[in-house]
């Protein structure tokens, strides 16, 4: 990929300072420095056992990882929690612990990335993976802890699930940076983890780092404003099948002062923008980051509004010709992508269409595919349909970040594109809610 400037003059739109935050011109980020030395784990302490972590967690006894975490300080962030969980006495003060440590990790990301906080280390600020990484020590830690009074394991998956679930901002979307008053639009927006990790460990995604970046952020559209939250979702497929993204989503569709918009972003392929205009039942089964994966029907959690029966479908309510002709040249093309793969009512072979599915056909893979975007735009576009609100909702599959020559962590390349990418997810945002 050749490298590009960021632009974010697709929508006519900037960004305000809300409260304490400033302008999404931090996102413009400082040339990468030159590598580190790779960082060497720190000793296991004492009230952490060797067995325990998943197979996503191992992952960070890495050269790679924890070069990453030291160079953007969030090594002793790791260091202070587990130190920390060491001397909890119970199950009830360890849960204090989480909840202070997620809280803090999450909002130590987002002020990293929008230039409001104590940036570490020489990793450039827009950096989505420094959280990530923090995120699996922690979570690793959770695992592994060995303390001196017994702890259930249903008490240790919830310690768990709670760091989990704070430390992505899934409990932190309250929109705070509101004015109030006509004009306000209120804009949710998701973002990934990095994956294909055994494939290049090094990997970033640029919808997490996007999210990150808009977390709180107040964009002037020349329309009014758009007040955005924003949060992470993991790349499992165990998470969905337990209802992550319902339980999450929900809030936003109901209540006093729902969601204006929801829209998914997560990576897609290269050089391109994708807006994806069907969504698809069906998982295809590729593993996820902890290896796992099985093709079927994705479940629909107990408790949430549904439609029933179970649709093959659910359809982007995005205004694409609008977001297009406002946000659709530079630096990347932004497409509306109507092709899916489905199996015609009565056959039995996938069959690829171009423009959508034909009536009673059983998906095989919506526009995104049939890996977990796909699977999170269904679940929303599905959320949307259950509760009957009519908002845009829809998936934006960004561009793919590759790496620059030279074999390091980071590089100017990876870092201008991460920036282009960033800008325009921006645009996309103040193009969808402009009315």
């Amino acid at each position: 990929m050749s490298n590009r400037s960021q632009s974010r003059s697709g929508a006519g739109a900037r960004i305000r300072q809300a409260g304490p935050r400033v302008a999404a011109s931090a996102l413009i980020l400082a040339p990468a420095l030159a590598l580190a030395a790779p960082a060497q784990a720190e000793p296991t302490p004492a009230c952490l056992g060797e067995e325990g972590a998943t197979v996503e967690e191992a992952r960070i006894a890495g050269e790679v990882p924890q070069e990453i975490l030291a160079r953007s300080g969030f090594a002793a962030d790791v260091d202070r929690f587990t130190e920390e969980l060491c001397a909890a006495s119970d199950t009830d003060e360890a849960g204090e612990i989480v909840a202070r440590h997620a809280d803090a990790l999450w909002r130590k990301a987002v002020d990293r990335v929008r230039g409001t906080g104590v940036v570490e280390g020489d990793l450039s600020a827009g950096d989505d993976r420094p959280l990530y990484w923090a995120r699996l020590g922690m979570t690793s830690a959770l695992h592994r802890w060995e303390p001196g009074f017994e702890l259930a394991g249903a008490d240790r998956e919830a310690l768990v699930a709670d760091m989990d679930r704070r430390s992505r901002g899934q409990d932190d979307a309250g929109f705070a940076g509101d004015p109030g008053g006509p004009g306000v639009s209120r804009v949710v927006v998701t973002g990934f983890d990095p994956f294909q990790l055994d494939n290049d460990i090094r990997q970033a995604n640029p919808s997490g780092a996007a999210a990150l970046a808009l977390d709180g952020a107040v964009i002037e559209t020349g329309d009014g404003v758009a007040v955005v939250e924003a949060m992470l979702f993991p790349v499992r497929w165990r998470d969905f099948t337990d209802g992550m993204v319902e339980h999450a989503l929900l809030p936003h569709y109901t209540g006093d002062r729902p969601a204006d918009a929801v829209i998914t972003v997560s990576q897609g392929r290269d050089g391109r923008f994708d807006l994806e205009a069907h969504n698809g039942a069906w998982r295809g089964g590729a593993a996820d980051n902890e290896s796992v994966g099985t093709p079927e029907t994705a479940p629909i959690p107990d408790g949430v509004p549904t439609v029933t029966p179970q649709p093959q479908w659910s359809d982007s309510s995005l205004d694409h010709p609008s977001i297009i002709g406002e946000t659709g040249g530079e630096p990347f093309p932004v497409v509306d992508n109507t092709q899916v793969t489905e199996i015609p009512a009565g056959g039995t072979t996938p069959v690829v269409r171009p423009d959508g599915p034909t009536p009673g056909s059983e998906a095989r893979a919506g526009g995104g595919g049939n890996y977990l975007s796909n699977e999170i735009a269904y679940r929303n576009t599905l959320l949307r349909d259950a509760t009957g609100l009519d908002i845009p909702a829809g998936h934006v599959h960004t561009p793919i970040l590759h790496f620059g020559p030279g074999g390091g962590v980071t590089d100017p390349e990876f870092e201008e594109n991460r920036a282009a990418i960033s800008g325009q997810v921006e645009a996309i945002v103040a193009a969808a809610v402009r009315p």
